[in-house]
C-alpha cells in the first residue's frame, strides 16, 4: 500500500494565502466605515468646512456617527452651534428648565428684566424682598441710593441716620462734617483737638508746629528741639553726634559709640 505523498508548502505560498485571505475581507465589507469628527462623504443637513478637510453640521444639528441629527430644540430657545450641552439656549426672558424646556421668567410688579435678559431688578424707588419688590419709604432728609442691599436710602449732608429716620448730626464749634459712611460723623478743625463732644484749642508751645496726626499732643518740636514736659526745648548736641531725620533726636557719628552722654571713639 502506497502512501499519498504530503505536499510541502513553501514560505512563498504561505505569504500568496496570506494576501489572499486579507483581500478577501476587504471585498467583503460593502460599505466605508465614517469617522465621527465629520470626516467622510458630505452628509445631509451639512456644509463642507470653511477650511481644511471634512464638513460640518448646520446650526441645529448634531454629528451622530456619519449623520447630522436634528436637535430637539424647545420653544423659546435658539441653537448655539456647540458640540456639547444641550446644543441650546433659551432666548431673553426665558429660563431653562430641565434642560427640555425653555420657561418665561416670571417677573414681578415694580421690576424690568436685566440687560442680559436672564433676570430681573427691581424699578428705582422699589427694593427686593424675595420674590417682590416692596416701595422705599423715604424718610424726611434723605435720598435714594442705587445700592440694592440695606435700606436703599442715606440722609443727606448734616444728617445721621437713627431708627429709620435722618436726625441733624451736632457738630461743635471749631469742627466739620466729614461725610463718613461709618464711623466719626465729625473731626476738629486744624488747630482744634477733640475732647468728648467739643474741639479745643491746641496750645502751641515755642519752637513747635501743628501736626497733622489725629493722636497724640497735636503738634512737634522744630528740628533742633526735642519735647520735655509740654515744652520744645533745644537738644544740647555733644561733639561727634548728628540730629536724626526726625530732627528731634540724635546719635553718634559712625565709628564712635554712646558713652555716659558723650560719643567716644572705639568701643
Amino acid at each position: 500500500m502506497t502512501r499519498p505523498i504530503k505536499q510541502r508548502t513553501t514560505p512563498l505560498a504561505r505569504l500568496i494565502a496570506r494576501l489572499s485571505i486579507a483581500a478577501s475581507v476587504l471585498a467583503s465589507l460593502a460599505f466605508p466605515v465614517f469617522a465621527q469628527d465629520g470626516t467622510g462623504p458630505l452628509p445631509e443637513n451639512a456644509v463642507e468646512r470653511s477650511y481644511g478637510d471634512g464638513w460640518v453640521c448646520d446650526l441645529g444639528y448634531r454629528v451622530e456617527g456619519a449623520e447630522c441629527l436634528a436637535l430637539d430644540i424647545p420653544e423659546h430657545a435658539y441653537p448655539t452651534g456647540r458640540s456639547y450641552g444641550t446644543g441650546w439656549e433659551c432666548e431673553r426672558g426665558y429660563q431653562e428648565v430641565s434642560g427640555t424646556s425653555c420657561n418665561p421668567i416670571p417677573i414681578p410688579a415694580n421690576a424690568f428684566l436685566r440687560s442680559y435678559g436672564d433676570d430681573w431688578q427691581c424699578e428705582r424707588g422699589y427694593r427686593q424682598e424675595r420674590d417682590a419688590c416692596v416701595l422705599i419709604v423715604l424718610p424726611e432728609y434723605a435720598y435714594l441710593t442705587e445700592d440694592s442691599s440695606g435700606t436703599g436710602w442715606t440722609c443727606d449732608r448734616g444728617y445721621a441716620a437713627v431708627a429709620g429716620t435722618c436726625m441733624p448730626i451736632d457738630v461743635p464749634a471749631n469742627a466739620y462734617l466729614t461725610n463718613a459712611s461709618f464711623g466719626a460723623a465729625w473731626a476738629c478743625e486744624r488747630g482744634f483737638f477733640e475732647i468728648g463732644d467739643r474741639c479745643d484749642a491746641i496750645v502751641l508751645p515755642a519752637n513747635a508746629y501743628l501736626d497733622r496726626a489725629s493722636y497724640g499732643s497735636g503738634w512737634n518740636c522744630e528740628r533742633g528741639y526735642e519735647p520735655l514736659d509740654g515744652a520744645c526745648v533745644a537738644i544740647d548736641l555733644p561733639e561727634n553726634a548728628y540730629l536724626d531725620r526726625s530732627g528731634n533726636r540724635w546719635s553718634c557719628d559712625r565709628g564712635f559709640h554712646l558713652s555716659e552722654g558723650a560719643c567716644v571713639l572705639g568701643r
